[in-house]
């Protein structure tokens, strides 16, 4: 056993080595606690400012983010010339690993899996940092069924100055398989990058493969740029067209196409968290008691709302309706309508889309005559008008007659439209 600091006993072999660094299984002698240890590892055996750097941000972005689903970082030091960073140890399987032994995982665990990982990438994005190497080997799956995010050290904080980007000249900026195109293209990151990285292990965790293929890295990183990803269907064909559509989404070449929020992919996810069934030697057997799911279950049922309502109230009646506008959107009927349509109304479907609301149409008649809308709810008599249409007294008279509330885009706004549709 080789003692650190006189207090951190490590095992006799790393657990892992990579190409930034080792890590250590071991114990605080002092705390009588599991921990692990990464190393720093300099390529040439010789200090780099820059890599020491990069280390030190990670570990301050690490202990930054408190968060269930990110390791807690418990202490750093300099061992031997070699900077340190003393962490939680989580114990479970790697999901590149848990792909690799068993295959494909079913859609329940795979959409289980990644909406957890949107749970971390809210806290991280809400910091204004940017992970930039989300992949399956950077996801642990602890026995429990909970997931950690690991590997920081790629982060970077664009709107913070206190952790500077680091340019190196040999220093990876990601993982090419899993690299965004504004990623690979211009070394550009943003929240709707991880997204995109989601989507790729998203698609890994459900065939197996990776969603591009190429002899080397750099053919790989053009792909991502230039190539149209496979359908998920295509590979997987018992997967909901909706998840397809989803992973789809999330791999559009540019950021801006891409989904809202990791919190608006969370709630597309959730729908296919179902079916989770046993995965042999990743899992406790069924029925252990796990606390921290008993944890976890109250805070399900705590309403994101201090008022403990539902900012989108639903009548019985349209419940079949409901939760079906983010994702009808998403159709390439809809992405036509988004991008034809006037920026207010474009802008309305886009706060309206993280909403559980029932799906609009664009035509609808009114005492007898054919009307053309932007956006328009029959069954709530509730329509958004385009702005480019006059809106005489006689047309206002026409639908107030008729009991609509039917107003020109600019006029509304997400909230109070979203509660005039709800009722």
């Amino acid at each position: 056993m080789k003692l650190i600091d006189g207090r951190y006993e490590l095992e006799h072999v790393p657990l892992a080595r990579g190409g930034m660094g080792d890590v250590w299984l071991g114990r605080d002698v002092r705390l009588d606690r599991e921990i692990a240890v990464k190393f720093l590892r300099f390529p040439n055996g010789v200090p780099d400012e820059a890599l020491i750097r990069r280390f030190d941000r990670e570990s301050r972005i690490t202990a930054r983010l408190e968060h269930p689903g990110v390791p807690a970082v418990y202490d750093v030091g300099v061992h031997e010339d070699r900077p340190y960073m003393v962490m939680q140890r989580v114990h479970g399987v790697s999901v590149a690993d848990l792909v690799a032994e068993q295959g494909p995982l079913p859609v329940g665990w795979a959409a289980a899996i990644a909406a957890q990982v949107c749970a971390v990438l809210v806290a991280a994005h809400a910091a204004a940092l940017v992970h930039r190497d989300l992949k399956p080997s950077n996801l642990m799956l602890e026995p429990d069924g909970a997931v950690k995010v690991l590997d920081f050290g790629l982060a970077v904080a664009p709107t913070l100055t206190d952790y500077s980007t680091i340019t190196h000249t040999h220093q990876s900026l990601g993982t090419p398989a899993y690299m965004a195109p504004e990623q690979a293209e211009a070394g550009t990151s943003e929240a709707a990058t991880d997204l995109y990285a989601l989507g790729c292990t998203l698609h890994e965790m459900l065939t197996g493969e990776w969603v591009f293929r190429a002899p080397t890295s750099f053919s790989l990183m053009m792909k991502q740029v230039k190539d149209t990803p496979p359908p998920l269907r295509s590979l997987r064909p018992d997967a909901p067209a909706e998840l397809e559509r989803l992973i789809l989404d999330l791999l559009e070449k540019r950021p801006q196409d891409r989904p809202a929020g990791a919190d608006a992919v969370h709630r597309r996810l959730l729908p296919f968290v179902t079916g989770l069934g046993p995965l042999p030697g990743a899992l406790h057997p069924a029925g252990t008691l796990s606390s921290a799911r008993l944890y976890a279950g109250v805070l399900a049922e705590i309403p994101d709302n201090p008022d403990g309502t539902s900012h989108d109230p639903i009548d019985p009646d349209m419940l079949l309706l409901s939760r079906h506008l983010a994702t009808a959107i998403m159709s390439p009927e809809w992405r036509q309508v988004i991008r034809q349509a006037d920026p207010s109304v474009a802008g309305l479907l886009h706060d309206l889309a993280v909403r559980d609301l029932p799906v609009p149409i664009v035509d609808f008649e009114l005492a007898g005559t054919s009307h053309r809308a932007a956006l328009a709810w029959p069954e709530r008599k509730v329509a958004v008008l385009p702005p480019s249409q006059p809106w005489t007294a006689d047309r206002a008279e026409a639908f107030i007659a008729a009991g609509w509330d039917a107003r020109p885009a600019n006029t509304w706004t997400a909230e109070g439209l979203a509660r005039r549709i709800a009722g």
